[in-house]
């Protein structure tokens, strides 16, 4: 049993009234190193049980570490956390898919990202997409730019605009060390779609030269 008033003081700031997400994030490592993985997943679900949104996202974080050696924890953050309806776990959900794709590796990642793209649920299109920014800084799509680029540019449509707005900016983060490879593709995009115009804006931001 752990002490989800130690991580509520912990990772609330009673000054500035605000959530000290980087410190969630750091604590949720060294929970995760310093308990064996039994451990480590009874706390997850612990704090993913509890009616806080930044215990909930904390114990994401460390089910993100564990997934990739644990499929049931795997299962559980792709069909279970994703209908939460706290962003701000959402943000946690799409930390948690990157160090899942981390884990197995990034080129062997390119099917599960793939199936979580084509899920029903927006907040899994949106986590496949918005963990891995900054695409092209990750292993194996920083030499593959153009693979990266493909597969978030096949969600210029989507119906959901939070994913819209994931792949607009994450094409925009891409722009700034490849911004000939953003603007072939780009161009070819049809801006009589309104929704594609919408990521267009976005990925063109820093375009403007080219």
């Amino acid at each position: 049993m752990i002490d989800i008033n130690y991580y509520k003081k912990l990772f609330f700031n009673e000054e500035t009234g605000k959530e000290r997400y980087s410190l969630i994030q750091k604590e949720a490592v060294n929970t995760y190193k310093n308990n064996s993985v039994e451990n480590s997943i009874v706390i997850a679900f612990e704090c993913y049980n509890s009616d806080i949104y930044y215990i909930q996202a904390f114990g994401v974080f460390i089910m993100g570490l564990i997934a990739s050696k644990n499929k049931k924890i795997y299962d559980f953050l792709k069909n279970e956390v994703s209908k939460n309806t706290s962003w701000q776990v959402q943000e946690f959900l799409a930390m948690a898919f990157d160090n899942y794709c981390k884990g197995i590796g990034y080129r062997n990642s390119l099917g599960v990202i793939n199936d979580w793209l084509k899920c029903k649920n927006e907040n899994n299109r949106r986590a496949a997409i918005e963990g891995l920014r900054i695409w092209t800084k990750r292993p194996y799509f920083m030499n593959n730019p153009e693979e990266a680029i493909k597969i978030i540019s096949d969600h210029k449509d989507d119906t959901s605009d939070y994913v819209r707005r994931s792949a607009g900016n994450s094409l925009k983060d891409i722009s700034k060390e490849f911004p000939e490879l953003i603007k072939q593709e780009i161009d070819k995009w049809n801006l009589d779609i309104k929704q594609i115009k919408q990521v267009y804006k976005l990925a063109s931001k820093f375009l403007e030269k080219y």
